[in-house]
């Protein structure tokens, strides 16, 4: 077995059955890994706007990922994907990245939206809690340890009348495999104690009027007025890059209409927590995040691990390469050290020179010039 590969599948906790066995490594994988948890950097990218456009890379985005790793394919810069997108699990993404940029991507090189969620799981772990988005976010939340999760799409299927748009609209979702008559007397007799925001929501308008019937009765459309479960966002972008010339609405533009609605029908204003970039803790956790990474390839058997190093290390420059200055420079600059901020210009910023409200360290036009300026400022060739 090679080292890399070994290392790797500890790291994404793929090992089956038995004991752990890493072959001793050689003196070239030894320098290899010395110089991984040496490093005094390591890099966080957007995704959406910097890597990928849809679903297509842009901006030289799999020549500057490769530059991250050696001849062979294996990581010698560590580096994440900070994004505020979300709705399937860390591992398919991983997976999706992988196949569209030709490089290996772990799973826990992508910290999405809603990856803090699983913080939560010992507050709801067996409670009814609501997921919305595209994707799969019951299945995602399912993942992260939550027993009692369900979909919005499922969870509106067992009221009766409760999206009065429903007959005119032209699309239809498939009914769950678990979508029985038993499961139907439990959601319609229980409580939502929470709902989680995943990712952007398709169907807004059921999706609103669904919302505001849970959280203004308490948990349990159709009853009386109650106290609002706790709402939670992955994120709160008003806007993104897409294909489209123009940027798209994100989920910051759908809880702008949820709250706005809610606040005219509801006696209380809406109470809700977002997470995401630019929230600073979101960047503090991609530094653990990053020192993990780091320590997951010099782990394993005693006589593959560099003491002292990862116990002891601390970056000192992590580069966020982000296209939206309100998001990703903004959370760099707020976050302070060890942060330097890069700003491409093949997403939401397009203009020539800096952007004038959240400034960053660095303006340059490709995600593949950014990590040219960062090879040549760390003296790596």
């Amino acid at each position: 077995m090679r080292p890399f590969r070994a290392v790797a599948a500890a790291a994404s906790g793929s090992f089956r059955g038995g004991r752990n066995r890493i072959s001793p490594l050689g003196p070239a994988s030894f320098r290899r890994l010395a110089s991984l948890a040496s490093s005094s950097f390591g890099v966080a990218f957007d995704i959406d706007g910097v890597i990928l456009l849809a679903h297509s890379p842009v901006g030289g985005s799999p020549r500057a990922l490769r530059r991250l790793h050696d001849d062979s394919g294996r990581l010698k810069i560590p580096y994440v994907f900070l994004t505020n997108g979300g709705g399937y699990p860390e591992s398919k993404r991983a997976m999706e990245l992988r196949r569209v940029l030709g490089v290996n991507i772990l799973p826990s090189q992508v910290i999405q939206g809603h990856s803090p969620f699983k913080d939560l799981v010992d507050r709801f772990e067996n409670d009814l809690v609501v997921s919305v988005g595209k994707g799969d976010p019951a299945t995602v939340m399912s993942e992260y340890g939550f027993k009692n999760v369900i979909s919005i799409d499922e969870y509106a299927s067992y009221f009766d009348n409760i999206d009065p748009l429903e007959p005119f609209k032209k699309w239809t979702t498939e009914p769950s495999s678990d979508h029985d008559s038993r499961r139907k007397v439990d959601v319609c007799s229980q409580r939502v104690k929470a709902v989680f925001v995943m990712s952007d929501p398709v169907d807004w308008s059921r999706d609103v009027q669904v919302l505001c019937d849970i959280l203004r009765t308490g948990g349990l459309p159709g009853k009386e007025i109650g106290e609002q479960p706790p709402l939670y966002f992955a994120s709160d972008d008003l806007e993104y890059q897409a294909k489209f010339p123009a940027e798209r609405l994100g989920m910051g533009a759908f809880r702008i209409a949820l709250e706005a609605i809610f606040n005219r029908i509801h006696p209380s204003p809406l109470m809700y927590t977002s997470y995401g970039k630019p929230n600073p803790f979101v960047f503090n956790n991609a530094e653990v995040i990053l020192k993990h990474l780091v320590a997951s390839f010099t782990s394993g058997s005693p006589q593959n691990r560099i003491p002292g190093i990862v116990r002891n290390h601390k970056f000192k420059t992590i580069y966020m390469v982000g296209d939206n200055p309100k998001v990703d420079i903004r959370g760099a600059r707020e976050a302070g050290a060890p942060w330097f901020s890069i700003l491409t210009r093949t997403g939401v910023f397009k203009e020539r020179g800096n952007c004038a409200e959240f400034p960053a360290d660095m303006v340059v036009d490709t995600v593949e010039d950014a990590v040219d300026f960062i090879l040549k400022r760390e003296c790596i060739s």
